[in-house]
């Protein structure tokens, strides 16, 4: 299956999961529910901010959310985002990772995203993974896991 990709340059172009994960080394793949909501825009702004300290241990980023390539390029564009975004409208990048599923909204179960951030080789190997996590520091803390 081919999923469109937003580059920070604002190209988009449809590309296999596969693809992206062989190009690599490592990869960290994160799941976020939602383009411009506060947290995840802190999210995706700190792991922009520490590009560079991942890339340093070859792991490149890449964001996945079920917002249109259109939402993804106005995310880029309006934050200055430094890598690709995923628009996976069907969840089925969600699913196969079990990023989406049942949430305690309020008190109210309902069906959502959650935020998960996954260490990948280029063979699918999951080495590392966060699960259910908050947005602000994550980046950090995920940094800070992987150096030790």
């Amino acid at each position: 299956m081919k999923y469109e990709v937003v580059y920070s340059d604002g190209s988009v172009k449809q590309v296999s999961f596969e693809e992206i994960i062989k190009k690599n080394d490592k990869n960290l793949v994160f799941f976020y529910p939602r383009d411009n909501t506060p947290g995840c825009t802190l999210e995706n702004k700190d792991f922009s901010c520490l590009q560079k300290e991942y890339l340093d241990m070859w792991i490149h980023l890449i964001g996945v959310s079920k917002d249109s390539t259109e939402s993804h390029k106005k995310f880029i564009n309006d934050h200055a985002l430094t890598f690709p975004l995923i628009s996976d409208p069907e969840l089925t990048l969600h699913k196969k990772f079990e990023a989406y599923g049942e949430k305690n909204n309020y008190g109210k179960i309902i069906q959502w995203v959650i935020r998960s951030t996954f260490l990948l080789d280029n063979n699918w190997n999951i080495l590392q993974q966060w699960k259910n996590v908050r947005a602000k520091w994550h980046a950090q803390k995920v940094l800070r896991e992987i150096e030790k």
